[in-house]
């Protein structure tokens, strides 16, 4: 961090600035902070110059409202977008987006710190980020935002902070005509080969990553910088310096062939098969770098916001011979150095020696210049720089400043050419520029309009200097590739416009890697049409449909293809489909039953509540058995005021709930008995969950929520269960267990045993007596969730986001084993596959599926919803159904089928 300069802005939004975090290529990073809530937030602002480019506004605000669909777990939730107010001078107001402050290091910071990062911090690292990324993958996107600069590493785990190609730039500069020059930060075989990026890339990108965080030097340096290109293209990366157990994964994400690379997911899993967050339990960071990042927030702490017109924040001077040396300097635009008209705030703890001379911007100290590399030599064919444009990276700036550092593998801004000239070319075919996508997640030109490729021929390097490191120079051999310039409605990128042709002899594909975690290729997507709203409940029919209701009809997917076979209006608003027989579908709708053909959704059957109940309100369902289903339902009655005393008044009449449990044969269409019960809040019918289903009764929990206030003080705070004669609906017991609350959670089995959520553990009861069996302790400062029941075993779920298996017999457990979502929540919920062999558990992030007896995670999978980059943000849970050997995982709109065991 540094103090603010003069002209940075003092307001953004709520937000008071207190210092820099960071400079980045198309953005400064400042900590500010709420002084009335005391709230403090990592401020990313655009330069104002670049702000001023219409293309590199609406790319800005694409990569935030991705920020914004990806917020949680490793992506700080953020908090305010908007423009910045009080800058000095006549210039345009940056734009600037605020998410929440998490003391942490950068990498590249945290290499410079440290050297080379033990093998457990480059698991949590990659797990991480592999985590966030798996998500973004989900929906077919590429993220292009890693770079050392865009990932943090703070206490309890990694953070990105980059989502999209504007993020992780190595340089981004404005040009004539409200055109934009992109310098992209790391570039990948099928870049270099002209294809276009994939979610593949970013795994490429990981590689690297992963391979400098684990020797503090990039893994295609050895060589000429002017054959860089090549190596990337051709070589094998140089992984010697990786540990053993770390290579054969890293090596993998680094293959040519994007084909070749393992997932998102199959990376967080051989990483941290626990979770990112589960190896970090506990501290993961070295002792210079905790140090580091507890100064930092110390520092952050201790932050007061300017006096008005203040540039600098006294007692922070920077000793001579550190980072934060005044005088420190490099010049030109988007150049991180001194400002001599500043001071740093120093990262604390001893630095080791260094492994290696500096190679690159990534392995220098935090603030130190990379030494000048040789510039590129024109030649006869080279293309004139067209008047204004910028210089590359190494080069001498423009306007004849120092040199600017080189991010490693960057693509340097090329001459620029007016859309329509062809600079004159001879030499050989360069490699074609990386397209930068007209809008995060996508691609192709801005504004619609023409991508437009452009000849740029490559010139030979002079030799490097013999005492600069070879890893010095690898930017240089990059100037042909990467480059872009982008304007008002069309993107021309820098490069050769030829296809190369494709040859015979080119080597038959490796399989590719299979790894533990990787999920399973779905057998079918679905996606519930936008002009609908999203299904209210989701059921299987048969093992044939999918039925989906919502607000405005029903609809029914074919569970073998995945395609849509009929809608229906009749059905809006119903509850769960069951199966009627083998040849009908139910659906309860608020005002009636449904039996509904499968083969169009035409209505067979309707039974209105108001002929068949006696105008009783339908509550919801509170379970099924075959053709059975119980719920309960209830009316409002009058109650007539007793014959007053003589001489007195007739009170009033009141009007009172009355309320019942039903059980209902939708085969057969006819009720079956009919219980009364106490009625519920307001409007008075109960809400009912059946817990357990036994040969002679049905155990029954009623919601907290529908409880009134009278019940609950009776209760003193205590749930019970009431059990229900399956024949006639008499209640036979209500019974309470242990200190188990209303809304504790319970479930039942048929032989006679009730497990329940008591504080932070789960006990087993015998139904009939409530003697107390067994109990197991659980996770500290976490709560069980429903259990599930399956042969001899309960399987568990908390909210500290983990799953088990327990003996129901004994109460041992067996295992237990965290989903890997960083933040307690809510217990998942929990299924499992039909064969009883896969543990599937569903949350608001993801869905982790679990080998069911011995906890072994199988795969994980997320989705962040729409990937449009005006898509709205989706936070809906996770909701799972299996069928025969197949597992439909909804989140909102989309639907997927999985192959599970």
């Amino acid at each position: 961090m540094e103090a603010l300069r003069q002209d940075d802005p003092r307001r953004f939004g709520r937000f008071t600035a207190l210092a820099r975090f960071d400079e980045q290529a198309s953005a400064v990073r400042y900590v500010a902070r709420d002084t009335a809530s005391g709230e403090t937030a990592l401020v990313t602002a655009a330069r104002p110059e670049l702000a001023a480019v219409p293309v590199f506004s609406r790319r800005f605000r694409a990569e935030a409202r991705t920020a914004e669909r990806l917020a949680g777990g490793w992506v700080s939730p953020p908090l305010e977008t908007g423009k910045a107010a009080g800058t000095p001078g006549d210039g345009p107001e940056p734009l600037w987006t605020a998410a929440g402050y998490v003391a942490a290091l950068t990498l590249d910071e945290a290499v410079g710190i440290a050297g080379p990062l033990p093998e457990r911090v480059v698991r949590v690292l990659g797990a991480g980020i592999a985590e966030t990324l798996s998500r973004v993958h989900a929906t077919g996107a590429a993220l292009q935002g890693l770079a050392p600069g865009t990932v943090l590493l703070a206490a309890d785990g990694p953070r990105l902070t980059a989502f999209g190609p504007l993020g992780a730039a190595a340089s981004a500069e404005a040009g004539p005509e409200d055109r934009l020059s992109v310098r992209l930060g790391y570039l990948t075989p099928e870049q270099i080969a002209g294809e276009e990026v994939s979610a593949a890339s970013d795994l490429f990108v990981l590689g690297l990553l992963l391979a400098y965080a684990a020797t503090g030097a990039t893994p295609f340096t050895e060589g000429p910088a002017e054959g860089a290109s090549r190596r990337i293209a051709e070589d094998e990366p140089e992984l010697d310096g990786v540990p053993q157990e770390l290579r054969e994964l890293i090596a993998s994400c680094l293959a040519k062939d994007p084909a070749e690379r393992p997932s998102a997911g199959t990376v967080a899993a051989e990483l941290a098969l626990e979770g990112a967050a589960g190896l970090a339990r506990g501290g993961w960071l070295p002792e210079p770098l905790a140090a580091a990042v507890a100064d930092q927030e110390a520092r952050v702490r201790a932050l007061e916001a300017p006096a008005a017109g203040g540039a600098e924040t006294p007692g922070t001077d920077g000793a001579p011979g550190t980072d934060g040396a005044p005088g420190a300097e490099t010049a030109g635009p988007g150049g991180i150095g001194e400002d001599r008209g500043t001071t740093r705030f120093l990262n604390t703890g001893p630095r080791p020696p260094r492994n290696d001379t500096p190679t690159t911007q990534l392995a220098l100290p935090q603030g130190a210049a990379a030494p000048p590399p040789p510039a590129l030599a024109p030649t006869a064919q080279q293309a004139p720089a067209a008047p204004g444009a910028s210089a590359a990276p190494g080069t001498p700036a423009a306007s004849g400043g120092a040199p600017q550092p080189a991010h490693p593998y960057a693509a340097p801004a090329a001459p620029y050419a007016a859309p329509g000239s062809v600079p004159p070319h001879s030499g050989p075919t360069p490699y074609p520029a990386a397209a930068l996508p007209a809008e995060a997640g996508g691609a192709g030109a801005a504004g619609g309009g023409p991508m437009v490729s452009l000849p740029l021929p490559l010139a030979p390097a002079p030799a490097p200097d013999p005492g600069a490191s070879r890893r010095t120079l690898l930017t240089i051999a990059a100037a042909a590739v990467g480059g872009l310039v982008v304007g008002g409605g069309a993107m021309a990128a820098l490069g050769s416009g030829e296809t190369a042709a494709a040859t015979d002899d080119k080597p038959a594909p490796k399989p590719r890697r299979t790894l533990p975690g990787q999920a399973p290729e779905p057998r079918w997507t679905y996606t519930h049409p936008a002009s609908e709203a999203p299904p209210l409940t989701a059921a299987v029919w048969q093992d044939e449909l999918l039925v989906l209701t919502g607000e405005s009809q029903a609809a029914a997917v074919d569970l073998r293809t995945g395609k849509r076979r009929w809608q229906r209006a009749d059905a809006a608003k119903g509850q769960a489909a069951l199966a009627a027989g083998t040849d009908l579908v139910f659906v309860a709708s608020p005002t009636e039953f449904l039996w509904l053909a499968p083969k169009d959704g035409k209505v067979v059957h309707r039974v209105r509540y108001t002929e068949a109940f006696d105008d009783l309100a339908v509550g919801p369902l509170a379970g099924s058995s075959g053709p059975v289903i119980w719920f309960t339902a209830s009316h409002t009655v009058t109650v007539k005021a007793p014959k007053p005393k003589k001489g007195k008044k007739k009170g009033k009449d009141k009007q009172v709930p009355e309320a019942f449990f039903l059980a209902y044969d939708i085969v057969r269409r006819k009720e079956l008995w009919r219980t009364p019960v106490p009625a519920g809040r307001a409007p008075g019918t109960p809400s009912y969950r059946v817990a357990a289903e036994r040969s002679a009764d049905i155990l029954v929990r009623q919601r907290s929520a529908s409880l009134t206030p009278a019940e609950v003080r009776a209760a003193k705070r205590k749930g019970s269960v009431r059990s229900f004669d399956q024949k006639t609906g008499k209640l036979l017991w209500t019974k309470q267990y242990g200190a188990a609350t209303p809304e504790a959670a319970t479930a039942g089995d048929e032989d006679g045993t009730l497990y329940a959520a008591v504080g932070t553990d789960l006990e087993a009861f015998e139904a009939d007596t409530a003697k107390p069996l067994w109990r197991v302790e659980g996770t500290e400062g976490s709560v069980y969730g429903t259990p599930l029941i399956a042969g001899p075993l309960v399987h568990t779920t908390e909210s500290s986001q983990s799953v088990g298996a327990i003996e129901r017999e004994s109460g041992r457990l067996v295992w237990r084993r965290s989903t890997e979502v960083p933040a307690p929540g809510n217990a998942p919920s929990i299924t499992l596959s039909s064969s009883e062999k896969t543990l599937i558990a569903a949350d608001a992030v993801q869905v982790t599926a679990f080998a069911a007896d011995s906890g072994e995670r199988l795969w994980k999978f997320q989705d962040i919803g729409a990937a449009e980059p005006k898509g709205a943000t989706v936070s809906a849970p996770y909701r799972v159904l299996t069928v025969g050997k197949t597992a439909i995982v909804q989140r909102e709109r989309s639907f997927y089928a999985f192959p599970v065991a």
